[in-house]
């Protein structure tokens, strides 16, 4: 085997800078007679590279080559079969698993030793060796003494020995070995006598150190006797040493004695001090000064130096009872009698200034209630902010209250939620009753109703009727019709519609109304706004309620959420101590401004009512407060009651398209006049005309796109119906005319979204306009028109157009005689017959007469060239031409427009 390994180290781990350290004989598992070599190497470079090779003879048999390699880091597992028993088996896990048969179990484990050893060197990750034997990894000497003698140094540790204990030499070890082989040239080429001179040269530095020994006896002797001298001298010293010592034990027990006094002092003045700190720290944080609490006591609460001598009294009472006593101090008399005399001025002051506060809101209830009437002329809202800013002088106290007595605090909540709730109840309904006077007065009989003071009382009477706790309308249709018509039997419809629109002139819409009602409704929800939120940051500061993001209420589109309702139920005193201080915020909003959403549904009712399209105006205003008031607080009730009533108001729009789709499927025609513009079509103009002006830059938008859509198709629909029941009027007519308005509108007010249905609209009028000219040219030169169509149909059944003229039907005399009916006299009195009947099928209000005029010209001048295109080519040679000319039949058309 050593004969082995030297050969595969020169010729091929030599060339390849590689060093072979252990090498095994094997086969594969279950295929013996194909023997290997597996062969552990390191690089001779750094950094040092281990690996695994496979190396076998050549098929000739004559030199060895190298078949595989593995790097040793690939390796992750030795698995060595049976670590009791001697097995030649073992397995090497790379990427996959090799098995291998070793010719001997003594190669197989020098080999993992070797492996194990080169592991443990250059490796951080360290392998699995599973199924070896402790000792063979542990114990590596007696395992290799069961290899044979020279093998197992050469093979499985000579050389990893040697490379253990390889040490380089250092930069001045090279100096001396270069400079003493330069002294001697021949240390290369002859090395013994190289070995010789260095074993004389060191055989003279032997001889020379021991004549150095010798002569160096005298000293020796010198400096025995001079140790000899020291000892005694310390035996000297330790003498003197030992007689202090026992002078000291005297002083050492007198010296114990004070100190243990020193530690008795020193405990006592511990004590004292701890003593003084414990009563200083009561008399600094358990004493309230007079000053404090007097004011207390008889402090004033309606003046503001009282107010703040009361604010600074509670909170030091505040801070001495809530002082974080030690251990033992309850135990005290002294603080005892301190902590009950803290109570007794807490349960006093809280009483006190319960019963002030108590008094102040009901005073300033009265207050304000004495100032309403100024407010019923105009439809303006009464300002609390000086209530609110004489309140805010208190707030701190409220936070004292809320934090000393809470049920006091809770009971105060509930008292100003009852004063306020009066307050405002009265506040808002005066407010929503000059609100509806007003709109009610949008008309010319409503404004001579809304003069008239006798009838104020009724007007009361009647717009109550309109809401209840749903806030829907509960009054019947004719008491709506009395509330704004009042007597008048001339007055437009109460609920607009598009075909009333179509019918009526500019006048009669009366447009200064609907402006009026915006005006109106948007000073409501502008006089409420900051009403609402000024409560609501009032409340939030003076009771010390912090605000939070709230799930409740309505999103920006309108969608209903859950929310309100339950905050209006009043909760019991257990329930609104359990309750979040965001859900305290939003049952006093809600129990306080519990009539606007009321009262902003019936006046919205009553808007629509007056008019559908008054809808159209509350979207876009609601919509956008509603926008409003979520930026600048989601959780606010303002934000929620909008939201609930946007629903309402979405409810009503969606109600208002729908009626103009269902009036426009119920519409009729007179079936003795012509069509003309349908009414729907012209009140479609109209209702786009004022949805762009109402929404423009709304937030909304996307809700009258999506009306837009149900409209249209409604509008086409019907044209469509109507044009088919239609007696008088053709039907190309009606729907030639009214997709021409529809265009024209859709491309005058270039609405985005019905960008698809204009492109729709101008082709069927494009097509229908086409359709009708060519059925009404097909009567002036009926005949003509008849013959050439049987030409085209012969030619058509595959007869050769040179030929057409040898049918007895369409022979060239035939052709003479149709063509001798119509001269051009007679041409130019059917196209004036035709112009008559054109312009009794065509309404004056679209002006599309000319448009007609034009398209009949250029399709008879292409019938004319068609024909006379048949005639060249059916009837070759035969000299037959029309009567007129083209230029004739441009002065045909042009002196009959002219005539009319």
């Amino acid at each position: 085997m050593t004969a082995i390994k030297h050969a595969l180290q020169r010729d091929i781990f030599t060339p390849s800078d590689e060093r072979l350290l252990s090498i095994v004989n094997v086969c594969k598992a279950g295929k013996k007679k194909k023997n290997c070599f597996l062969c552990a190497t390191v690089t001779t470079e750094r950094p040092v590279q281990v690996k695994v090779v496979k190396v076998k003879k050549s098929d000739k048999g004559d030199f060895y080559k190298r078949q595989l390699a593995w790097e040793l880091r690939d390796l992750t597992e030795v698995d060595a079969k049976d670590a009791n028993k001697e097995n030649p088996e073992f397995d090497l896990h790379f990427e996959k698993v090799y098995r291998w048969v070793a010719s001997s179990a003594a190669e197989k484990n020098s080999f993992i030793s070797c492996i194990w050893k080169l592991n443990q060197r250059y490796l951080r990750k360290k392998l699995d060796f599973i199924n070896v034997s402790p000792q063979l990894l542990e114990e590596l000497p007696k395992a290799e003494e069961s290899v044979p003698s020279g093998e197992s140094q050469s093979v499985a540790g000579g050389d990893e020995d040697a490379l253990d204990e390889y040490q380089e030499l250092s930069a001045r070890e090279e100096q001396d070995i270069e400079g003493m082989m330069e002294v001697c040239e021949y240390a290369i080429s002859n090395a013994e006598a190289f070995a010789e001179k260095l074993s004389r040269e060191l055989q003279v530095l032997d001889g020379a150190n021991i004549q150095s020994i010798m002569a160096s006896e005298k000293q020796v002797n010198t400096l025995m006797q001079l140790l000899d001298e020291a000892l005694a001298e310390v035996d000297t010293i330790e003498g003197k040493l030992s007689s202090y010592e026992e002078m000291l034990q005297s002083v050492k027990e007198q010296m114990d004695q004070i100190s243990q006094s020193n530690r008795l002092i020193q405990l006592s003045s511990t004590n004292n001090m701890r003593l003084l700190e414990d009563i200083s720290f009561l008399v600094n944080y358990m004493d309230l000064s007079k000053g404090h609490i007097r004011a207390l006591q008889e402090g004033d609460l309606s003046s503001p130096k009282g107010i703040e001598a009361c604010i600074n009294a509670s909170e030091a009472l505040l801070q001495c009872m809530n002082v974080a006593l030690r251990p033992g101090h309850e135990k005290l008399l002294a603080v005892k009698q301190q902590q009950h005399l803290f109570c007794e001025l807490r349960d006093g002051f809280s009483r006190r200034l319960t019963n002030h506060l108590n008094n102040v809101f009901v005073h300033q209830g009265h207050d304000q209630s004495s100032s309403l009437n100024q407010h019923c002329a105009e439809l303006t809202l009464p300002k609390h902010s000086v209530l609110h800013r004489d309140l805010l002088r208190y707030s701190k106290l409220m936070e004292w209250l809320k934090n000393t007595q809470r049920e006091k605090y809770e009971g105060l909540t509930g008292t100003y939620v009852d004063y306020m709730t009066r307050l405002y109840d009265r506040e808002i309904k005066d407010f929503f009753e000059v609100a509806k006077m007003k709109m009610a007065g949008t008309s010319k009989e409503g404004k001579k109703f809304a003069t008239l003071p006798r009838k104020e009382s009724a007007l009361k009477q009647e717009t109550e009727s309109l809401h209840g706790s749903s806030g829907k309308l509960t009054g019947s249709s004719s008491s709506l019709n009395k509330l704004a018509v009042q007597g008048s039997s001339s007055r437009r419809s109460q609920s607009s519609s598009l075909l009333d629109m179509g019918n009526m002139s500019a006048s009669d819409l009366d447009v200064a109304d609907r402006t009026k009602f915006d005006k109106i409704f948007e000073q409501v929800l502008s006089e409420l706004e900051p009403l609402c939120l000024a409560e609501q940051d009032f409340i939030s500061k003076f009771f010390k309620l912090q605000q939070h993001p709230s799930v409740g209420g309505t999103q920006g589109d309108g969608s209903e959420v859950d929310g309100s309702v339950q905050a209006r139920v009043p909760p019991t005193g257990e329930h609104r101590h359990s309750m979040s201080e965001k859900d305290m915020v939003r049952w006093m909003m809600n129990s306080i401004f519990h009539c606007i959403e009321v009262e902003l549904n019936s006046l919205i009712a009553l808007g629509d009512k007056m008019d559908s399209f008054h809808s159209l105006y509350m979207l876009v205003k609601m919509s956008h407060h509603v926008w409003t008031a979520e930026n600048v607080d989601p959780a606010s009730f303002l934000s929620t009651t909008l939201g609930n009533v946007l629903v309402t108001v979405k409810r009503n729009f969606d109600k208002c398209i729908s009626s103009q789709i269902r009036q426009m499927e119920e519409v009729k025609i007179s079936k003795k006049s012509k069509v003309g513009i349908l009414p729907f079509v012209s009140g479609f103009e109209e209702f786009a005309e004022l949805a762009e002006t109402i929404f423009r830059n709304a937030e909304r938008r996307g809700d009258l796109d999506k009306a837009y859509a149900k409209l249209i198709r409604a509008v086409y629909m019907n044209v469509e119906k109507v044009a088919s029941e239609s007696l008088k009027t053709p039907r190309d007519v009606v729907l030639m005319e009214n997709f021409h308005h529809i265009f024209s509108t859709l491309s005058r007010l270039k609405i985005s979204c019905l960008e698809t249905e204009r492109r729709e609209a101008k082709h069927k009028y494009s097509e229908h306009l086409q359709a009708y000219v060519i059925t009404s040219l097909g009567q002036p030169l009926e005949k003509l028109n008849h013959f050439f169509e049987g030409v085209e149909a012969r030619v058509a059944q595959g007869v050769r157009e040179e030929e057409v003229s040898y049918q007895l039907a369409f022979n060239k005399q035939e052709l003479r005689k149709v063509i001798k009916e119509y001269p051009g006299k007679e041409v130019k009195r059917g196209l004036d017959n035709l112009y008559r009947k054109v312009d009794k099928h065509l309404c004056e209000e679209e002006n599309l007469l000319q448009v007609v005029w034009h398209s009949m010209q250029d399709e008879f001048i292409r019938q004319y060239k068609h024909f006379v295109g048949l005639i060249g080519r059916c009837y070759p040679g035969s000299g037959i031409t029309m009567d007129f000319t083209i230029q004739d039949i441009l002065e045909y058309f042009s002196s009959i427009a002219q005539s009319h």
